[in-house]
């Protein structure tokens, strides 16, 4: 079974939860996408709560994690956001000129409970970097008209 337990409770909580950096900027990279990675775990740990999966995308995180039912979903996220962002400043002093007012996550966040889909979730999360790398890739140049299906012919007439 995929059942925990407390005391005198079993459960099975699983939680797809995704959350980003204040205006979606792009700043996990590099040293700072191993670090936050190396935060977020740790307060997991702290709490009792095991992630299943994550990654770490350059403008959001993805987790799918188990939260004991004592905690609730709201709770866990306010706590692993606040955390991490007290922890992120302290360990990178630079970042607190471009997120006035100490604040690194945006206001909300996504939650989803897992059910019986827990593997294609996290089949979803372990290729979620490669989708978003394909995507920022495609282009919005088009080669045929999609209405007429002709090749598009360039003028380089300016108006």
């Amino acid at each position: 079974m995929d059942n925990n337990s407390l005391s005198h409770t079993s459960w099975n909580c699983k939680y797809h939860i995704v959350f980003a950096p204040k205006y979606r900027r792009k700043i996990i990279y590099g040293e700072l996408k191993q670090d936050i990675a190396n935060i977020l775990s740790m307060l997991c740990k702290r709490k009792e709560v095991h992630i299943v999966e994550a990654e770490v995308c350059p403008d959001h995180i993805h987790m799918l994690v188990e939260i004991p039912p004592k905690m609730s979903v709201s709770d866990f996220v306010g706590y692993l956001k606040g955390k991490s962002t007290l922890m992120i400043f302290e360990r990178h002093a630079n970042l607190k000129y471009k997120y006035g007012n100490r604040h690194f996550w945006c206001r909300g966040y996504y939650v989803d409970t897992v059910g019986k889909n827990a593997k294609k979730i996290e089949e979803y999360i372990r290729n979620q970097l490669n989708e978003d790398m394909l995507y920022d890739q495609m282009s919005m140049k088009e080669y045929i008209d999609p209405f007429t299906g002709e090749p598009v012919i360039k003028s380089n007439k300016k108006k």
